[in-house]
Parts: structure tokens; sequence; C-alpha cells
């Protein structure tokens, strides 16, 4: 690996990690040895990148640096265009738009070196079977979650019955075949998982609902996690 790709790949292994990464923990990584790592992280520093800490205590990238747009890997492009084509083809239309549209412009941007990763792509999704159709803008709940907002839905059951359930949805869980809304539901007072094929309606409330999105994907993966214990335990 050329120096200046091990440089923006430690910019990168800082950026995936909220707590020091340890020189040690760098040069394991990339494949060189710490006294490799400690001449490089001397030379992000003195070229102005915010990176805080010093050997032995690890290193800590400050929060809002960015590189330069679209220094990208061809690892990096062909795992971008392989998942915005799994979007394209599972998404709902504004999102499987918006994947289209990624794919357009990053093919207009690379460098002329990597446009064959886009458009002589060797990668792409594959699904078996009909995939369910909503009947209903999931973008509606999209929304939601970025706002924290209260979202009343008209929702069937698997006989067929409808009921009006309020909601604070955390996570739209994305299978091969259906899609799920996870969320806190007030007429249960607990978790539950809602096809979007089965939502007929929803309707985004005027108030946001109490419990920062965070902490509800953390009850919802404790609960998950104990239920997973109980049903792996012995008798």
């Amino acid at each position: 690996m050329r120096r200046t790709e091990r440089l923006f790949q430690i910019i990168q292994i800082l950026r995936r990690h909220a707590r020091p990464v340890t020189g040690q923990a760098l040069a394991e990584e990339l494949e060189t040895s710490v006294r490799t790592i400690y001449r490089d992280m001397a030379e992000l520093i003195a070229q102005r990148v915010p990176i805080r800490g010093e050997a032995g205590t690890g290193y800590v990238l400050d929060r809002g640096y960015d590189m330069p747009p679209l220094m990208l890997t061809p690892d990096e492009l062909e795992a971008a265009v392989l998942g915005a084509k799994w979007v394209a083809a599972r998404g709902d239309a504004a999102l499987a738009r918006g994947a289209e549209d990624l794919i357009a412009k990053l093919s207009h941007v690379v460098p002329e070196e990597l446009q064959p990763v886009i458009l002589d792509a060797g990668l792409a999704p594959v699904t078996y079977g009909d995939r369910a159709k909503d009947s209903f803008d999931v973008s509606i709940v999209r929304g939601a979650i970025r706002t924290r907002s209260r979202l009343e839905i008209d929702y069937a059951d698997e006989e067929g019955r409808t009921s009006s359930r309020t909601i604070w949805p955390f996570i739209i869980a994305y299978w091969d075949h259906v899609r799920l809304i996870c969320a806190w539901c007030e007429l249960r007072q607990d978790f539950r998982h809602f096809r979007t094929d089965r939502v007929a309606d929803a309707r985004i409330l005027n108030s946001r609902f109490p419990e920062p999105i965070h902490l509800l994907r953390g009850r919802w993966n404790a609960q998950r996690s104990r239920e997973r214990d109980r049903r792996t335990s012995p008798p």
C-alpha cells in the first residue's frame, strides 16, 4: 500500500471509532509496523488534520472533519454502487429514485480511472420471488423517524382486521420480500413490528414522541436479546 493510500485509510479508521484507536490497532489493521503508524500520524497532524492523541494513549479524529469529496477506493465505490442497486430494487419509490440518482451522480463525478467500476460493475443484488407491494407511501415513515414524530397508522392483521395504532417508529427493516416498521406501540405499550404492505394509511401527527431514537433502539435490542436467550436456554 502506498503511503498516500495508507494516510487516507488511517483517517477512515479513525472516523469509524468514537474512542481512541491505538497505534498498535492501526498497525494490525493496515498490516504495517507501529513505527510507520507513528510517522504517518505525525505527517497527518503536520497537514492540519484535526487528530488528537499521542503514542501509547491512542488517537481520535475530531468530529466534523471531512476529506475532500469522493476520494474513494474501487472497493468503496463498488460497495456504494452495490448498496444503491439493492435499495433501488427494494426501497420505496422515493428511496429507489434516490438510489438511482446516487449512481448517476457517482458516474459523473468520480475520476476517469474509476468509471469502469460503475459502468462495468460486476456486482449485482439477486432475489427470488415477488416482493410484497406497499399500499401507502413508506417515505412518510422515514420522515417520521427523521423528525421523531408520532405516527398514526391503519393496520390490517393476518386475518384482515384493521385497527388504528399510534406508534413511535425508529427503524424500517428491509428484507428481501417485505419491509417491517419497528416501533413502540402506544396501544400495546410494547415494541411491535408492522409489515408495510399491511399498512392501509399513515399520518404524521403534530407531536413528537418523548424518547430519543437511540434509546428506543437500545431498549428494542435489549428486549430482542432477552427473547433470544430464553429461546436458546435449556429447559
